[in-house]
């Protein structure tokens, strides 16, 4: 019986991480960080946000979509945070 690869085999939502890329006084990101703490709160998946005023990298790769939402360092989704769809990405 063969090894699957490690790129093919689920994490188990406990090793994923999401990062909220916010800004100050944003009601969209206000809205996508009770998304994401609903969702990684259930699924048990660690959470972190950055505020993109702090970082200029940040700042200028993603200035125009605030709020963005990152699983595991891929950008997932921007504006608005559809539940569904992150617990999914979460867990598929």
């Amino acid at each position: 019986m063969a090894d699957m690869s490690p790129l093919f085999r689920r994490r188990p939502p406990q090793d994923r991480l999401v990062t909220l890329i916010r800004k100050p006084g944003c009601h969209l990101c206000d809205d996508a960080q009770v998304v994401v703490e609903k969702v990684c709160g259930d699924l048990g998946v660690p959470w972190e946000q950055k505020d993109i005023t702090e970082d200029r990298e940040l700042h200028d790769q993603y200035w125009e979509q605030i709020p963005v939402v990152l699983v595991d360092g891929v950008q997932h989704t921007f504006w608005r945070v559809n539940e569904d769809r992150l617990r999914k990405a979460l867990t598929d």
